[in-house]
């Protein structure tokens, strides 16, 4: 069994970043929007050189023909638990909530990764280079996320943007979690907000005890003084589109970032979020109607994006985050453009959520997180043939593959008695 951990846990088996490397021939999708056939990537020092169909390559390079194959920036998940959930029925592997009234928005789930993740090294494999790890449930504020890199070791190697967002819920859960009405939800949020922006102009007061008490506690003040000041973005989860707008009208009032995660009926309001410059995360694979959500459709991605609005799509999950390719390609189904199906799952999320000058397209100076597969990444039958994070190629080896090679052959096991 403990072959079958190491190889769970291994990062990577391939060449070292400080590498020269060319990916030749290939159908290259920069994550721009621009496509190129028969293209070059140029990986030096673990960072994108040159991409185009004219590139010299150095000497000794390192070449890795793509001829006939698709080659895309490594893909980016927006909303995960990556690396705080192992086993979601055992309370002791799940870091991604507190219930703690004193850390709420002061939440912060970077201790709680683990790099070593059996979760994290199946994502890997599956093409998806980064993350948006994201307290997961638990209160009306739910804590800062971060935005990380899946090939680190350690956490200070993963997290990249610390924090990158602040996160709360409105709508149903946000009813639940202030007493059952949504009226309420929005009101403590307000109260929150309204002690934060007061901190803000009375720090040396409050540290004093010369300003009156506030509802959070002063973790959680200086937790949103970066979202009241405008330097990083509230991410609000919300499906109806009463809900929808309550968050922008809320955003609107205190000048915050304002990102809605979730947006079953965001169509219905797509002109607004459009106007307000406000992203949506989507999983355009839900479609079935709620209370909350009567409005669901298959189609929510498209029109969204015909209407201007900024689309990103997530899984939200920790164990199946490969799928975000199945719900991408569902968002082409039904009518997005395939290269701004594929900016939504590289390019815009790493740009929304802060490390777009480093990552989320093949642009040169950017790191070298590229994946070669073998045809259109969002068809079922595709599948990532070499996956490279920062110039670094990513081992094949994972748990799940141990395991079935390892049962694919009953006839080796040892006869039942």
């Amino acid at each position: 069994m403990g072959a079958l951990v190491l190889a769970g846990t291994g990062l990577a088996d391939g060449p070292a970043a400080a590498q020269t490397i060319a990916i030749t021939g290939g159908e290259v999708h920069t994550g721009t929007g621009d496509m190129m056939s028969s293209a070059t990537v140029l990986i030096v020092d673990g960072r994108i050189a040159a991409v185009g169909t004219n590139v010299a390559i150095p000497e000794g390079a390192r070449r890795i023909d793509a001829s006939g194959k698709v080659v895309t920036p490594g893909l980016f998940d927006a909303h995960t638990g990556l690396g705080l959930v192992e086993i979601g029925l055992e309370a002791n592997t799940n870091d991604g909530a507190v219930e703690n009234d004193r850390i709420t928005a002061a939440f912060d789930v970077r201790d709680g990764i683990n790099p070593y993740s059996q979760a994290i090294a199946e994502t890997r494999v599956e093409g998806i280079t980064r993350a948006v790890i994201a307290p997961q449930g638990g209160g009306l504020v739910l804590g800062q996320g971060v935005v990380a890199n899946l090939g680190g070791t350690s956490m200070e190697a993963m997290v990249e943007r610390a924090p990158a967002a602040v996160y709360a819920v409105m709508g149903e859960a946000g009813a639940l979690a202030a007493g059952g009405a949504r009226g309420a939800a929005g009101l403590l949020l307000r109260e929150a907000l309204d002690d934060a922006v007061d901190y803000a102009r009375n720090r040396e007061a409050y540290n004093a005890r010369r300003r009156r008490d506030y509802s959070l506690s002063r973790l959680d003040l200086e937790a949103l003084l970066p979202v009241v000041r405008g330097e990083i973005p509230l991410v609000v989860q919300a499906h109806r589109a009463s809900d929808i707008r309550a968050a922008m009208r809320l955003a609107a009032d205190y000048g915050l970032g304002l990102v809605i995660a979730g947006g079953l009926e965001g169509w219905m309001v797509a002109d607004e979020l459009a106007r307000a410059g406000v992203p949506v995360i989507l999983n355009t694979m839900i479609n079935l109607p709620t209370f909350e959500s009567l409005g669901a459709t298959y189609e929510n991605a498209a029109r969204l994006h015909r209407a201007g609005v900024t689309v990103i799509f997530s899984s939200f999950d920790v164990y199946n985050v490969r799928n975000i390719r199945q719900i991408a390609g569902f968002a082409v189904s039904y009518g997005m453009p395939h290269e701004a199906a594929l900016e939504a799952v590289t390019g815009v999320p790493a740009r929304v959520f802060g490390v777009g000058a480093d990552a989320g397209t093949l642009e040169v100076g950017k790191s070298g997180d590229v994946v070669i597969w073998t045809g259109d990444p969002f068809e079922l039958t595709t599948w990532a043939e070499a996956v490279l994070i920062a110039g670094r190629e990513v081992s094949q080896e994972t748990r799940q593959k141990a395991l079935f090679e390892r049962y694919r052959d009953l006839s080796r096991l040892p006869p039942r008695r």
